[in-house]
Parts: structure tokens; C-alpha cells; sequence
């Protein structure tokens, strides 16, 4: 019988300068409620220190699912045909910023599936800058992958955050995961990272867990990768299927459904440990699988939580899996669910707060200070 992982056990582990993926894959594997729990108060003892007990909110307007993209596990790829097209008009978008306001949530994230063209973002431009000479919001843009003037344009227009998922740092598993159209390269994610780092961005990137084809060693893979791109903030969920996608009752898994909100927990935890000041969301999907999959998200090292205030009428449109929660919650709603939620787990929400990955500012500290 395996002897289970201890907190040194753990703690040796990721505190070696020369962790490898053999290392953290025990860790990942652990199953046991007593490793669960060591794991979970570590990752708590330290997100108290360095964070404290304090959620931030940003307020989720999926503003377009228009998408030039066709990765084989969304369900916004262009080739779904089943998706009803659309895009927020600048009213709506103002409207929730104007609710994201009253509620003090200190931050909106603007989120689209990939669109580059010229309309689409003097659009973005415009309606960020409407917001910034309205309110004092912080805005994170994850709209996929743009050029480095685009993301400049987007930068100087107000927006501080983006957030672009890696989805795996596998140059192979990235092949299996999107077709071979030439829209779909590694490479271009990766530059695509840098470049928003090199505009001034706070850059935030992330996976799926679960998605077919991927091992526990690609997951530590992207533990080393975030750790080794300085990230300032980690979006990780499990991997949930969609009907109008090819991997949908895919058969080349193995990270088992029932298994992926451990897993992701158990990333979470790792990359609170391993990175510390980092901002980690904890995220709807992983309430999909479980009700109280945020919550527990919070619980494992998260401090991030992203209510919807996408339009109610428009949010069965915006369907990257399914069975996604509070498609007929208003914003209302789900303000007050939050609110309670949260507090039901002994945490502080940072009302009327940006709240900044202190990863940022101690990064860029660092590369401005003299060798």
C-alpha cells in the first residue's frame, strides 16, 4: 500500500530548486481525505499570509461568442453550428459596468471568443474607454489571441488585466486539441503570453484538467510552465464536455469526470504553495460539477470569483460546456448567492477593490531593479 503524503512529505517537494514533474505527479495522484486536508491547510496557511482571507470580485460580461477558432473542446467553435451569434451592444456592456459599480465589485473581466478584426477592436477600444472615464473599475480583457499592437491598443485604452489560457503547455497535446488550419498554433499562444507581458499587461494564463489525451504529467507540466512565465494570475477548471464538439464522449481520457475537481483542487492548492501571490479564480465550472465547487475552491487557495453579468437572455448562448450554472440568475441574484456562499466559508469579500495579483508588482519590481 501506498504510505501516504505528509505536510513535510509535500513541502520538500516543491520547495526542491530543481522540481521536476516527477515531483509534483504524486502529489496530484493523492486521494486520500488526510493527504486532501494536509494539502488544503497548507495551501490556506500560506494564501493567509501572503493574500489573506479577502475574494475579489470581477463582474463576467461575455460581451461575443463569435469566434474565428474551431479547438475541438469548446462549444463556441466556429463550426458549431447549433451556437446563435452574438454580440453585446455598447449600452449593455455600460449597463453592467454601471451594476459592477453600485455593487463595489471593483472589477470587470470583458470576455469574447477570438475575433480579429478591425471593428472588433476599435469596438473593445471604445467601450473600455467609455467604462474608464465612467467609473473606477479595473478591467481584464480575455478575447484571445491579438497582435502586440492590438494588445497595446487595449492597454492604453484602460484595460491593465488580460488573461489568455495556455490550455496546455504540451506543444504535442496542443496539436491534438485543435485542427491543423493554421489558425491553431502553440507557438503563437506563447508569443502571444509574452507579447501581453511585454505590453505592461497583468498576464494571467491557465488549463483544463480532464480534456482526452492529457496525463498527470502534462498537468505538472503546466504547474512548471506557470511557475516559469511568471504569471500573474491562474484561471484552472476542469474539463466539461459539450454535445456540439468532436470530444464530446470522447474516448481517449484519462482523468476520469469524477476525478477532475479533485485534480483541480489539488492544482490549485499546488500553485498557492508553489507561487504564493499569485491570484487564482476559482471558477464556474468547477461548480458544474459540484454545488459547492467554488466554495471549495476558495477553501484549497483561490481568491478569485467572477460573477455573471452577462445579460440573462444572452448567457445560453455563451456555452464554452454544458451544464453551465446560473444561466437564469440574474445579477442580482447571483450577487446576493455569492455573497452568501462565500461568507459560508469564513472569507472577506475586497469590496470596492482592484485587488492586483501582488505577483505584479513584485515581478515587475524585480526585472526594473538593477543586476
Amino acid at each position: 500500500m501506498k504510505k501516504a503524503e505528509t505536510q513535510h512529505d509535500i513541502m520538500n517537494r516543491l520547495s526542491s530548486p530543481s522540481l521536476k514533474k516527477e515531483d509534483i505527479v504524486p502529489i496530484l495522484k493523492m486521494g486520500t481525505r488526510e493527504e486532501m486536508n494536509i494539502l488544503q491547510s497548507l495551501a490556506m496557511k500560506i494564501k493567509q499570509e501572503r493574500v489573506g482571507r479577502i475574494v475579489y470580485f470581477r463582474g463576467l460580461v461575455e460581451f461575443s461568442n463569435l469566434c474565428r477558432k474551431n479547438c475541438f473542446y469548446c462549444g463556441l467553435r466556429k463550426e458549431n453550428k447549433g451556437v446563435n451569434r452574438f454580440r453585446l451592444s455598447e449600452e449593455e456592456i455600460l449597463h453592467a459596468a454601471a451594476f459592477a459599480h453600485e455593487k463595489r465589485y471593483g472589477s470587470l473581466v470583458l470576455q469574447s471568443g477570438e475575433n480579429q478584426s478591425e471593428e472588433h477592436i476599435d469596438f473593445i477600444c471604445r467601450v473600455v474607454e467609455q467604462i474608464k472615464s465612467k467609473y473606477d473599475l479595473g478591467i481584464t480583457l480575455s478575447c484571445g489571441e491579438q497582435s502586440e499592437d492590438t494588445y497595446r491598443r487595449f492597454f492604453e485604452s484602460g484595460a491593465h488585466r488580460y488573461l489568455l489560457r495556455i490550455e496546455t503547455s504540451s506543444p504535442e497535446l496542443y496539436g491534438k486539441w485543435h485542427p491543423e488550419d493554421g489558425k491553431h498554433r502553440f507557438e503563437t499562444r506563447l508569443n502571444c503570453l509574452k507579447s501581453l507581458k511585454k505590453v505592461g499587461f497583468q498576464v494571467g494564463s491557465g488549463s483544463m484538467i480532464g480534456v482526452p489525451y492529457q496525463t498527470y504529467e502534462d498537468i505538472a507540466g503546466d504547474i512548471l510552465f506557470l511557475r516559469d512565465m511568471e504569471v500573474d494570475m491562474m484561471g484552472i477548471g476542469p474539463f466539461i464536455e459539450h454535445s456540439g464538439t468532436p470530444f464530446y464522449r470522447s474516448e481517449a481520457y484519462s482523468i476520469p469526470r469524477e476525478e477532475r475537481l479533485k485534480v483541480t483542487l489539488t492544482m490549485i492548492a499546488v500553485l498557492r504553495i508553489l507561487l504564493k501571490d499569485v491570484n487564482i479564480a476559482s471558477t464556474t465550472a468547477m461548480q458544474a460539477l459540484d454545488k459547492f465547487g467554488r466554495e471549495k475552491g476558495l477553501l484549497f487557495g483561490a481568491n478569485v470569483i467572477m460573477p455573471n453579468l452577462t445579460p440573462t437572455i444572452r448567457r445560453k448562448d455563451y456555452l464554452l460546456y454544458e451544464n453551465k450554472p446560473c444561466l437564469d440568475e440574474d445579477a442580482f441574484l447571483c450577487n446576493n448567492c455569492l455573497e452568501a456562499r462565500i461568507a459560508s466559508v469564513g472569507e472577506t469579500i475586497g469590496y470596492g477593490q482592484w485587488g492586483d495579483p501582488l505577483h505584479f508588482f513584485r515581478r515587475i519590481n524585480h526585472s526594473s531593479s538593477p543586476s
